[in-house]
């Protein structure tokens, strides 16, 4: 295995802080649009989808793509096994943590809304009988990016090593091949497999959701063992913004603006443009990211330390004040900003406050326990940022 060299790539860390942040504004947006969700206010905003359809085109792709830089870090300096322990450790603690304590509160004010009139007390204990949501109350939610990371991280792990043992050179790939080839990937995939095996975040035949993601996340992890990948991406920065400006045109004006069903060849060209255009608006991302973002901030690590606790926790607070606020009289711009805003002020409280400083907390929220001051100091003085990152992110 080839020796890892421990570096700084402060734009990662900028792209997973700026990811799981915006998964707070798109989760309160939810609320006011007509897409299925978990509560919803008592006036729906039409407006909202058009921002959140773009959203929603690279959003979580980008959070795989991430985690798959990060990986490769975390395999640098690990044994297999080792790695193993650290993901059942960050993730799958976390993952069950959140299940049993964090998103039972989501499915009770779910409930309540569809009619349910007992306390959460009386409503807890069914969350036990492991009956899967929707039918049952055991659910994870916005959650089902941990069970999906961490089964990719373990079931890829052959595949991740080879590919860490093995010389790869992207020197002869062409700027068009770099732009299309995975675009037409991508594609193929949806073409195949979307209509078959519709999106559900339930890991068990969501199928297309998978060639998506682990597509993604292994062209992540092999981004960060070619710097001349990196290179080129860059480089492209501003045609890539220039096509996917025009497929999402073409996207609004044809199809979402004004859906109508279509079939036949049709779908398959829906389908070749809605992909592309996620996996240029993914390089015009990383592009710019490389280009302007490797940039060190006082106030990065601290933030980078605390978006995975965020992330566990703002989809639950968001859901509990909709709740509360679903049929007071306010606009829809009066009660995003008051959601949204709120959600962050208190998630900061409670991951900065108590989280952070409570020994026996940080683990089931994905931080590392605390150590001995002295040789804290020495171990994030040794260790790269990102390969920090990548320990609590997944």
């Amino acid at each position: 295995m080839e020796k890892q060299v421990k570096i700084r790539r402060y734009e990662f860390d900028w792209l997973r802080v700026l990811a799981f942040s915006l998964l707070i504004f798109y989760h309160t947006g939810m609320f006011f649009v007509s897409w299925d969700w978990h509560i919803k206010n008592d006036h729906l905003s039409e407006a909202l989808e058009v921002p959140m359809t773009l959203m929603s085109q690279w959003r979580m792709s980008l959070i795989f793509l991430v985690s798959g830089v990060g990986v490769y870090f975390a395999l640098g300096y690990r044994s297999a096994g080792t790695f193993i322990k650290d993901r059942l450790k960050r993730i799958f603690v976390p993952l069950l943590v959140g299940m049993l304590l964090v998103v039972p509160p989501q499915v009770y004010f779910e409930r309540v809304t569809q009619g349910f009139s007992g306390s959460y007390l009386s409503f807890f204990p069914s969350v036990f009988e492991f009956e899967p949501y929707p039918a049952g109350n055991f659910s994870w939610h916005h959650l089902w990016y941990l069970a999906y990371i961490l089964h990719y991280s373990i079931l890829l792990l052959p595949l991740l090593l080879f590919l860490r043992r093995t010389k790869l050179s992207f020197h002869r790939i062409s700027r068009p091949v770099l732009l299309l080839a995975p675009a037409l990937w991508l594609s193929g995939g949806a073409i195949l497999l979307n209509e078959r095996f519709p999106g559900t975040n339930a890991l068990i035949n969501d199928w297309a959701n998978h060639y998506l993601y682990i597509t993604v996340f292994l062209i992540g992890y092999i981004l960060m063992k070619a710097p001349e990948l990196q290179e080129k991406i860059r480089n492209l920065r501003w045609y890539s913004l220039a096509i996917a400006t025009v497929t999402l045109i073409i996207l609004y004006t044809f199809y979402w603006l004004n859906w109508q069903e279509i079939n036949g060849v049709e779908v398959a060209l829906y389908y070749l443009l809605k992909q592309s255009n996620r996996w240029f608006w993914l390089m015009t991302i990383l592009g710019f990211a490389m280009q302007h973002l490797n940039i060190k901030n006082k106030y990065l690590v601290q933030a980078n330390e605390m978006v995975y606790p965020f992330y566990i926790l703002h989809q639950t607070i968001i859901v509990a004040l909709g709740f509360y606020l679903r049929e007071v009289q306010l606009s829809v711009g009066t009660k995003f900003t008051l959601m949204s805003l709120g959600t962050f002020v208190l998630c900061f409280i409670l991951v900065r406050y108590v989280i952070k400083q409570v020994n026996w907390l940080r683990v089931p929220f994905g931080l590392k326990p605390k150590t001995q001051p002295v040789l804290r100091a020495t171990t994030e003085a040794a260790a790269s940022t990102y390969i920090a990152t990548s320990e609590q992110a997944h």
